[in-house]
């Protein structure tokens, strides 16, 4: 079934390449359909280990018609992975093609608006930009992977008031299996969760709360809650921005705190410089840890991102360098 919608995308990528913008897709003649997608490279250096990654290989369509739109990707991760370790080298690969979001939007007005499908789940700010290309740095920040359910197969309905500021409010609601189960840092069937936000000038205040159901091995299941506080201070030359998160279980803090607080300077819009620090405590994994990210982006285009970073962790066998380009087309 994948491999037939993707020879299907790339036929009609292929007949409308004569309206090609490198970033935005292509439409298919005059419908109101896109196609596009994207794709990342990456090396890592780390305690004497040298990988080399195609991590992110996706196909997209979206497209909106009236009050309805939607979106469609699917995409290989982790597609090629050659590791060196003093002088042995391991090669892998993972074909297959998963459902990363897959949905569709009906916008009642400017007030109202309902998401069926299987989306991001709209927590924090982090979560809200999947596509490598779109970020600044390379790799995420370990809370956005140990909090919360990053992807959600269900309904989500928001509310917007305009009114010196932008209130938003989200309520999302799953109660049945993931479209794709393999692609979600958590295995669910059930998550219910609510999102406020408020936006005024430079200024956004963010708070996430919710419970889901993870299932773990032998089919085990273990109901667990989180809340999540978010904040962003977004001019044209910086932008600051922090989480911070907890998770835990009915007897015990399964993740006491989870967080990162990271700042960009805009040297020129081509050019970013990237500081972030990030602090996580995991009991399940019985893991603690801080670390310090430095990282520099460069755009030739918007849809072009070459970007390097070093991380500095408190276990110095952790310590990195990141180097990716990736590109959106």
């Amino acid at each position: 079934m994948y491999k037939v919608l993707l020879a299907l995308f790339l036929s009609l990528f292929l007949q409308a390449q004569d309206k090609y913008e490198l970033g935005n897709g292509v439409q298919v003649d005059s419908s109101p359909i896109f196609l596009g997608g994207y794709f990342s490279v990456d090396y890592r250096n780390m305690n004497n280990e040298n990988r080399y990654r195609i991590d992110d290989l996706a196909v997209l369509s979206y497209g909106n018609y009236n009050k309805f739109s939607y979106m469609a990707e699917f995409e290989y991760k982790a597609f090629y992975v050659k590791t060196l370790t003093n002088g042995s080298s391991q090669t892998q690969r993972d074909t297959r093609l998963h459902i990363e979001r897959l949905y569709a939007d009906y916008n009642h007005d400017e007030n109202y608006s309902f998401r069926l499908g299987k989306y991001n789940s709209p927590i924090g700010f982090w979560n809200l930009l999947p596509v490598n290309v779109l970020r600044d740095t390379t790799s995420n920040p370990i809370s956005t992977n140990i909090v919360f359910p990053k992807f959600t197969t269900g309904l989500d309905a928001s509310y917007s008031s305009f009114n010196g500021g932008e209130l938003k409010i989200d309520l999302m609601a799953q109660h049945n299996e993931d479209l794709d189960d393999f692609y979600n840092n958590y295995k669910i069937d059930e998550h219910y969760a609510f999102g406020v936000a408020y936006e005024k000038d430079d200024y956004t205040l963010k708070v996430n709360g919710g419970h889901f159901s993870k299932i773990g091995s032998a089919n085990q299941i273990e109901d667990l809650n989180y809340a999540l506080l978010s904040a962003k201070y977004d001019t044209e030359q910086y932008q600051i921005m922090g989480e911070l998160g907890a998770q835990r279980s009915s007897d015990k803090a399964t993740t006491p705190y989870a967080g990162y607080l990271q700042g960009l300077y805009r040297v020129t819009p081509k050019h970013i410089a990237v500081l972030r620090a990030e602090a996580y405590k995991d009991n399940v994994a019985n893991l603690k840890e801080e670390m310090a990210v430095f990282g520099y982006a460069y755009r030739p285009l918007y849809p072009i991102a070459l970007k390097a970073e070093y991380q500095l962790h408190s276990n110095h066998n952790e310590d990195q360098i990141l180097l990716s380009l990736s590109v959106m087309f």
